[in-house]
């Protein structure tokens, strides 16, 4: 009875230690296929997420730019508030869809030209049939898309506009439409002229007059609050500049910037033929805008640098993070299995030590210590891979609002690196198997 119980204890230890085992190699399994998932997939969630706060790149008429480095002027902005001055050089309105035929077409998100202008504003008295202005004040006019449907010449049709690049405002009433007499005013203007949703706003420049229905009030947080945003075909109309645009805002899904990426930002021409192709076929903003200049004529398109570095920043952190996590997991699971292991090899050296004298070699030992861990090793795994994986879903969802497209490469990766992390666990049970000497242990010493 009492051999019984002493048996029945030392397979009770056994158990409990494999069992622990596979507990920890599952929640290595289970953080690292988590950690890991999101790590292939962050790049494109975090710039969809931070491309919600403006454009990225800026195609502006080639004069302009020029004038633009010549006085150091920083990158355009991408909050699209209007310029102080009205703009001199511009580009077609008629090749802004052009950008949609580019190799990365389907990175580009969204996109808006813009017509820059300042104009007498006013608000009407109310019954007044001249349509003479109460109070009117000077303040930048800036005609663009709203939630326009275009057609590219390949025949793909998207709905672009800054309906989808200010995602931000705070509005009141509602978007404008795009060709028609309906306008949105920033929340600063609207104060200065109590100007209300449904008013009619009277818009002059020179000789020609506007009237159009304030459909929304914006507030951008920025100095945009001060502007007038109209429908594009009306600014030109007002300022006689038709098909004329100064500046297009493009929002796109880019790559972080390298060493090759930056370089070619210097000059395109200087690269191999090889490191063009490499940066060409690649989604990087600077291979973006240029391929934007090729189908736009007179223009320059140049990244936003803040936003740009920005998501590289943010980007290369948060998969730092998650890395380090995967790496501290592995290392916790390589301390409890070796220590485990150890403990398991010690109350069982008899065990070993009778094998060993009935002809066992140390390499036979050795590989069934080995296999049994690996066994219980993968068991956990299978079991961690699977909570990892639906972790991974549950942190896409909270985090960016999507799930996360599991790549099968992280299963093999982890799987690989988990079997690398019992392996090396394992060889200080298998030197202590090595050191074991039968006679000693078998005569109690």
């Amino acid at each position: 009875m009492f051999l019984n119980r002493m048996v029945f204890r030392s397979l009770s230890r056994q158990l409990g230690r494999r069992i622990l085992i596979a507990v920890s190699v599952g929640l290595s399994a289970c953080v690292s296929v988590a950690m890991l998932g999101v790590v292939f997939d962050v790049g494109d969630k975090l710039n969809a997420e931070l491309s919600t706060y403006g454009s990225n790149i800026v195609v502006q008429p080639k004069s302009d730019a020029v004038v633009s480095d010549l006085y150091s002027a920083n990158d355009a902005d991408s909050s699209g508030s209007a310029l102080d001055s009205d703009p001199t050089s511009f580009i077609k309105e008629s090749d802004i869809p052009k950008i949609k035929t580019i190799f990365w077409a389907y990175n580009i998100t969204d996109f808006a030209p813009q017509l820059n202008t300042h104009a007498k504003v006013g608000v009407n008295c109310g019954g007044d049939s001249s349509g003479a202005a109460c109070h009117s004040v000077s303040a930048p006019l800036v005609g663009t898309w709203f939630h326009k449907k275009i057609t590219a010449s390949t025949g793909e049709s998207s709905t672009v506009g800054v309906q989808g690049m200010r995602s931000w405002w705070k509005l009141t009433g509602s978007w404008a439409k795009d060709d028609s007499d309906q306008a949105m005013i920033g929340s600063t203007l609207a104060k200065e002229l109590g100007a209300a949703v449904g008013d009619t706003l009277t818009v002059g420049k020179g000789n020609a007059t506007q009237q159009l229905r304030i459909s929304g009030i914006f507030d951008s947080g920025d100095d945009d609050n001060g502007a007038v945003y109209l429908s594009s075909s009306a600014v030109q109309q007002l300022a006689g500049l038709p098909d004329q645009v100064d500046r297009v805002e493009v929002k796109a899904l880019t790559t972080p910037e390298n060493d090759l990426a930056r370089k070619a930002a210097r000059n395109p021409g200087a690269l191999s033929q090889a490191d063009w192709e490499t940066w060409y076929c690649t989604a990087y903003p600077s291979s973006i805008a240029y391929q934007i200049e090729e189908v736009i004529p007179g223009s320059v398109a140049k990244q936003v640098r803040q936003v740009a570095a920005l998501q590289g920043d943010v980007m290369q952190k948060t998969q730092a993070v998650m890395i380090l996590m995967t790496a501290l997991s592995l290392i916790a699971a390589a301390i409890a299995v070796a220590n485990l292991m150890a403990a398991a090899i010690a109350e069982r050296s008899s065990e070993f030590a009778l094998l060993k004298a009935i002809g066992a070699t140390d390499a036979s030992v050795s590989r069934l210590v080995v296999m049994e861990t690996a066994s219980v090793s993968l068991f956990g795994a299978l079991i961690g891979a699977g909570l990892g994986s639906a972790a991974a879903q549950v942190v896409g969802h909270v985090v960016f609002g999507s799930g996360i497209t599991m790549r099968p490469m992280v299963f093999v990766l982890v799987f690989v690196l988990l079997a690398v992390t019992v392996l090396a666990a394992s060889l200080s049970g298998i030197r202590s198997i090595l050191r074991l000497r039968p006679a000693e242990v078998l005569h109690g010493r």
